[in-house]
């Protein structure tokens, strides 16, 4: 084909490298949540001792304004991963099959940015 030069075993090799990549992202993923919520809880309060239960202090709510305000750039890092990987095999597999025109059309896809839905807004999960 002319314009291509692509190994599948080496997209397969690579892209599997990027998926163990990703299960590891998204264990320190679940692990980052866990602990903001355990430093928020933990960051303490002005309000002293005297007051019963101790209301979120100030590094506690900012802690939990800074994890929710950075949630969707992080479930993004996992869906471009995601999409990267699934549409680089989906090229390779149009290449293989000598669809010039299908494989370019893959990775052009690949390529957009993925929509990410936030859990709890009622429109689903991330999206490819």
């Amino acid at each position: 084909m002319t314009g291509w030069d692509i190994s599948p075993p080496g997209v397969e090799f690579v892209t599997s490298l990027v998926e163990d990549a990703m299960d590891d992202l998204a264990k320190d993923v679940k692990a980052y949540g866990t602990d903001v919520m355990s430093a928020a809880a933990s960051a303490g309060t002005i309000s002293g001792v005297y007051c019963g239960e101790a209301p979120t202090g100030l590094i506690g709510v900012a802690l939990s304004l800074f994890a929710e305000r950075t949630a969707g750039d992080v479930l993004f890092l996992g869906a471009r991963a995601a999409k990267s990987v699934n549409g680089a095999r989906e090229a390779t597999a149009y290449y293989v099959i000598g669809d010039e025109e299908t494989a370019a059309r893959a990775q052009r896809n690949a390529l957009a940015a993925p929509r990410i839905d936030m859990p709890g807004d009622g429109k689903g999960d991330a999206k490819k």
